[in-house]
């Protein structure tokens, strides 16, 4: 294969990488629809509150936790190998997250899909860098990242649709035929590519690397789980990953063969794409959050109906992502990226506006605005990112890109989320006042518990709703302007750090003459 060239199946590569991502992506939004369900004891698992957010979080904390170390053994042992190891297990895991029998079953599945899911995404993206030429490289990430905004688009429909016509473990079973078509076009089309000159295994950084991400994703993870960071709970396993990937750093900056050069972030293209990449989602991540309750609760949209709102967000995903490279190229990455990230911030801001009476357009445009907002960034830091690494690095690159979206989006789901629920438990206690200490405890955790407790008191209990939704916007108001205002913190970073248009650009558009 032709560096200049590329690789000449590089489009129909790209097709299979796309797709054999959309179980990952797809099956992560399709459960948030399937909760309620799997809650329910007769027609679900009659999993607690606690079980079905060790359901989602046993994924994430595998998949952030293995992300960089299989990005890493994909460089060494074959990326296609690893995605293909990583769809076979994947589907395994769907299988038996489908037919589990009880929530430890649930939990102990969701947690083997986060190790297939950490084997696949890192070698998407290095797959891509290796058989796509440098000058289609952007364009390429756009077209990937098209994908999973179609994905995550798509995914509360599909959940919505599968829910109403089958039993609850149908959205995992979705996956299997995903992965089984997968697999074929991953063995006959995909070409197999590592790194020719593999530097001697780290094993010390690779364990380092598990064992500080976990810690610190677990304790995130509880911090969000019992709203509140300041428990030893929360504190002693954040602050040892903290203290482990310190010292994952001074080993890798010692030893002759790092499994991670750090000296990597002295380029200012690398470090600054990395930390607009992880402000934005973690403020992004923080919003859709409470995105999800003002839909369904306080709209009163069914999930299929809340899924299909957001099709304006998936579609400005697919229109947008492929050109903004274009874009990129045009105007460079400190512009196009500060002004994407000021109207991120702007629609951030734009949900304290929001009220029972907003209208749906007034949504929709602001969702397409987002999309498209979230179009012009995302790819060309993905771009940066990968392109400042070695070629032979690409799945090291990647696997960083993705452990850095995870741990961000982890964080701001759980610091914006406790933002909501004290904001939340502050304005719902006194129309609480007068209830058994139970039904007080209960309804005032977040507005799900209200919903549980009003349905349990009859009439008695619609007299306290429209005081929780209220309560609910106040704490929604408060959460975007925070999100807001931390999005707007990423403006600073990237008019400050993120390198302006190449001068070779600028130069050969002022020495091109004008064309009559």
């Amino acid at each position: 294969m032709n560096p200049n060239t590329g690789h000449p199946r590089r489009w129909a590569i790209l097709g299979v990488l796309v797709f054999s991502l959309l179980a990952v992506v797809l099956d992560n939004t399709i459960l948030n629809v399937a909760m309620k369900t799997i809650a329910d004891p007769d027609l679900g698992l009659g999993a607690t509150q606690s079980e079905l957010e060790w359901a989602i979080n046993s994924y994430t904390l595998v998949f952030a936790g293995l992300l960089f170390t299989f990005g890493v053994i994909g460089d060494r042992t074959g990326r296609k190998r690893m995605l293909f190891i990583g769809m076979v297990l994947f589907g395994l895991a769907s299988l038996a997250s489908a037919y589990a029998q009880d929530p430890t079953q649930l939990i102990l599945a969701r947690a083997a899909m986060g190790i297939g899911g950490a084997a696949i995404m890192p070698a998407t993206l290095a797959i891509i860098s290796n058989v796509f030429p440098p000058g289609e490289r952007g364009k390429a990430i756009g077209f990937w990242a098209g994908g999973v905004g179609l994905a995550v688009a798509i995914g509360p429909i599909t959940g919505g649709l599968l829910l109403e016509y089958f039993w609850w473990g149908s959205v995992f079973l979705i996956n299997v035929p995903i992965v089984l078509i997968s697999v074929v076009l991953i063995a006959t089309i995909v070409p197999e590519s590592r790194d020719p000159k593999p530097s001697k295994l780290d094993p010390i950084g690779v364990l380092l690397s598990i064992v500080g991400l976990v810690a610190v994703v677990y304790g995130i993870i509880r911090g969000g789980e019992l709203g509140s960071f300041g428990s030893a709970e929360v504190l002693v396993p954040t602050l040892f990953g903290v203290a482990v990937l310190a010292v994952f750093v001074w080993w890798e900056r010692r030893i002759d063969n790092p499994v991670f050069d750090v000296r990597y972030f002295s380029n200012v293209r690398f470090s600054s794409a990395i930390g607009m990449m992880g402000i934005v989602f973690f403020a992004m991540m923080g919003a859709m959050f409470f995105l999800t309750f003002y839909l369904q609760i306080v709209l009163d949209f069914s999930a299929v109906q809340a899924g299909a709102l957001l099709i304006p967000f998936a579609a400005a995903q697919l229109i947008f992502s492929p050109l903004s490279q274009r874009v990129n190229e045009r105007f460079g990455a400190k512009l196009s990226a500060t002004v994407s990230l000021t109207v991120i911030a702007l629609v951030l801001g734009s949900y304290a506006l929001l009220d029972q009476n907003t209208p749906i357009v007034v949504l929709e445009i602001i969702f397409f605005v987002q999309g498209a907002a979230m179009a012009n960034i995302m790819p060309p830091a993905t771009t940066a990112i990968m392109e400042a690494l070695p070629s032979e690095k690409a799945g090291v690159g990647s696997a960083m890109s993705n452990t850095v979206r995870q741990v961000a989006g982890a964080l701001g789901v759980a610091v914006l989320g406790s933002v909501l629920s004290s904001t939340y438990r502050g304005e719902i206690a006194p129309s609480l006042q007068g209830l058994p200490a139970a039904a007080q405890h209960v309804g005032g955790e977040s507005i799900m518990g209200t919903v549980e407790v009003a349905r349990a008191l009859g009439e008695r209990g619609e007299a306290i709703m429209q005081p929780a939704y209220a309560a609910f916007l106040h704490g929604m108001h408060v959460t975007a302007l925070v999100s807001a205002a931390i999005a707007l913190v990423g403006v600073a970073v990237v008019a400050r750090w993120m390198p302006g248009k190449p001068p070779s650009v600028v130069e050969t558009e002022q020495k091109e003459p004008a064309v009559v």
